[in-house]
């Protein structure tokens, strides 16, 4: 990896300030789902055995840039304690006095995490006076929060500048390495899988990824706007219509690099968008009619290309798999994916709450933690929290 590693610091006796990503959902008043506290585990754990001192830093949801206690990061301490099975001193204040004594008074081996870093608007700004107050808290810094690296905030990178040895903590190191290095040189047969609704969500990921993949895999609601591209009728299925060029363009460019795409060749289409609603699989979707997943022959289709992949990207569902009987398509693939054998990767968001629901999230090679910020990594682009980091 390019970047300082945690494990290429020195930790003991030192406060360590750690940027984590524990923006969980709450409910009355508990952690609802700890996925991204227990992602975060290695790291703190490693600080704490070393005989650093971990001062936490998160946000959590979108509080305005003011205090809303609805917000407030004291439920997470809680279940951070729990977890970790020891004493996690929670602080009121992420800057300012309060919190320079909390650091202060850490003793090698003992754990802060401090309130909502997005209750001070200068957080989402990067001011540079805001970033340099959370310097003081730690003397080396840690950043492990993938899911936050393409902002330029000041707990990702304002604060990141300001330290001789800013370093990538484990999940973040994780995330360089498999949406990084194992993509830019990726075993052959690549295979890309994208879906969800939005082709305007993937076009760069696509311009970036079709010189590297041998073949495409387009399913879920962004599959219909190529299939407008490719003169087919869709009837009421969810369609871009102010880019079903850009899906011309990309079919022409996967041409021209002898990129094989995979389009759905049959759909389980439905007359609402609706649980409940009549359904029925067919080849031709009928004019009133909206198709909300892939069919059988598209399963055993999409089941042929991944076959022979020894790498498979995936990002976005095949179908709306929220609603049970609109499942079928995402979780035959997810299922399919989960043999051993292959190396495989999924974006975050949608399709790592797929493989989530399905039960194989753990049979993955990697799931990303970042939605937004796996997207633009994809893409190519160079991401704020992590270009802020030491080189090695």
């Amino acid at each position: 990896m390019p970047k300082l590693s945690l494990r290429d610091l020195d930790i003991r006796g030192k406060r360590v300030l750690v940027r984590v990503d524990f923006n969980v959902p709450l409910r009355d008043g508990k952690v609802g789902d700890a996925t991204r506290i227990n992602a975060a585990l290695p790291t703190i754990r490693h600080i704490l055995d070393g005989g650093g001192r971990a001062v936490l830093v998160s946000h959590l949801g979108r509080p305005d840039g003011k205090p809303d206690g609805k917000y407030s990061l004291a439920p997470v301490a809680q279940a951070l304690q729990h977890l970790l099975e020891r004493p996690v001193m929670f602080v009121s204040a992420c800057v300012g006095g309060e919190a320079e004594r909390a650091s202060k008074a850490l003793r090698d081996g003992e754990i802060a995490l401090l309130e909502n870093v997005r209750f001070h608007r200068e957080e989402e700004a990067n001011d540079a006076g805001f970033a340099a107050k959370l310097a003081v808290l730690g003397d080396v810094y840690v950043n492990d929060a993938f899911g936050t690296a393409h902002r330029a905030h000041a707990s990702t990178e304002g604060a990141a500048r300001k330290f001789k040895q800013a370093a990538a903590g484990f999940l973040m190191e994780k995330e360089i390495e498999y949406l990084g290095d194992r993509l830019s040189k990726p075993a052959k047969p690549f295979v890309a899988i994208l879906g969800g609704a939005k082709v305007s969500d993937k076009i760069k990921v696509v311009e970036n990824l079709i010189p590297k993949v041998d073949a495409l895999v387009i399913g879920g609601g962004m599959a219909y706007t190529f299939l407008v591209a490719s003169g087919q009728k869709v009837g009421q299925s969810k369609v871009e219509a102010g880019h079903v060029a850009t899906a011309e363009k990309i079919l022409g460019l996967a041409r021209l690099r002898n990129v094989g795409v995979h389009l759905p060749i049959d759909h389980v289409a439905a007359d609402a968008f609706d649980a409940n609603a009549n359904r029925r699989t067919v080849d031709e979707i009928p004019d009133a009619w909206m198709a909300l997943d892939i069919g059988p022959k598209t399963i055993s289709l999409f089941s042929q290309v991944l076959a022979t992949a020894k790498t498979v990207l995936w990002n976005g569902p095949l179908g709306v798999f929220e609603m049970e009987p609109f499942a079928t398509g995402t979780k035959a693939v997810a299922e399919l994916l989960a043999a051993p054998g292959v190396t495989t990767i999924v974006g975050g968001g949608d399709t790592a709450a797929a493989v989530e629901q399905f039960g194989v999230a753990d049979k993955m090679s990697h799931v990303s933690t970042g939605g937004g910020a796996s997207l633009e990594f994809l893409e190519g682009k160079t991401l704020p929290g992590i270009a802020a980091l030491t080189e090695k």
